[in-house]
């Protein structure tokens, strides 16, 4: 595995692992009745991001669904295509990580 591959993996394992311990604040939080939808400005970003990786929203995040994601977010974060993440494309990715948004994540179920 490519050098840089390894920061990344080992990045978003901890943020993923940091995910994992904050998911107990989600199970109590009510959905928002006009959309179903869960994500709340008041969550997380470690809430939220757990939220758009969970595709079958068990309250889990699957290794699938953990690489589905992370390969969806890099594919989005490597602007110039190349395959590879530059220090620009890296300091977005990183910012993104750590403040997901309510849209509609990249991910293909």
């Amino acid at each position: 595995m490519p050098k840089d591959a390894k920061a990344i993996l080992a990045a978003a394992l901890l943020i993923a692992a940091g995910s994992m311990a904050a998911f107990a604040a989600v199970a109590d939080e009510p959905a928002d009745a006009a959309t179903g939808n869960k994500l709340k400005s008041g969550l997380s970003p470690t809430v939220q991001l757990l939220q758009l990786m969970d595709t079958d929203k068990n309250g889990k995040v699957s290794k699938e669904e953990f690489m589905r994601f992370m390969e969806a977010e890099f594919d989005f974060a490597d602007k110039n295509k190349d395959g590879q993440l530059d220090p620009v494309e890296m300091k977005k990715f990183v910012y993104r990580m750590n403040h997901p948004t309510s849209g509609t994540p990249r991910v293909r179920k």
